[in-house]
């Protein structure tokens, strides 16, 4: 029953990390990556489709994307979308080839990002200990309809604990390489 309560918990903490790096990949760093573009959609005839199913995105240097409509008739739609993104990213086409140029971060631009990641970060940290309350409820709730004795949820509690602990330590990893990654000239 516990270690049901707490394999929940850590998956669950588990998809908070992920949700948290896949937030992490969208924060551009100056650097070209195709996950930048992640959160575009384009309008496919008449449905929003992700940018990546409409097209390759490869990277043609360290501040050059290059996307390739698999449709000549869609570099107008793709470009359109681009620049309606919240990224501040100004396209080049020539024929049927989109160049996305990384524009050099200023340092007010690269304190901002900072700043976002560090929203980020804490918004991970406020699901996992979430879910820390959420375990912690449900041994409580065992523990009142006499499932278990007070000991197996203290030592649950414990559990939970040490593991909510060691994914928050996880947080503060991935935002220190985050922070070192962003103000890295």
């Amino acid at each position: 029953m516990l270690e049901e309560i707490r394999k929940d918990a850590e998956a669950r903490m588990k998809k908070s990390l992920s949700a948290l790096s896949t937030a992490f990949a969208k924060i551009r760093t100056g650097r070209a990556h195709p996950k930048i573009l992640d959160g575009i959609s384009v309008d496919y005839y008449g449905n929003p489709t992700p940018l990546n199913q409409v097209a390759n995105i490869t990277v043609e240097d360290a501040r050059t994307l290059a996307i390739v409509p698999w449709e000549k008739p869609m570099v107008g739609v793709v470009e359109k979308a681009i620049l309606k993104s919240d990224l501040g990213l100004n396209p080049a086409t020539s024929g049927d080839k989109i160049r996305l140029p990384m524009p050099p971060l200023t340092e007010e631009n690269r304190r901002d990002l900072t700043r976002i990641a560090k929203v980020e970060a804490e918004n991970a940290r406020v699901a996992i200990r979430n879910i820390r309350r959420d375990a912690n409820t449900d041994m409580k709730d065992l523990l009142k309809e006499k499932e278990i004795s007070e000991d197996e949820e203290r030592k649950g509690s414990e559990v939970i604990q040490k593991l909510t602990d060691a994914m928050v330590k996880e947080v503060e990893g991935s935002l220190a390489t985050k922070e070192a990654d962003l103000m890295e000239i």
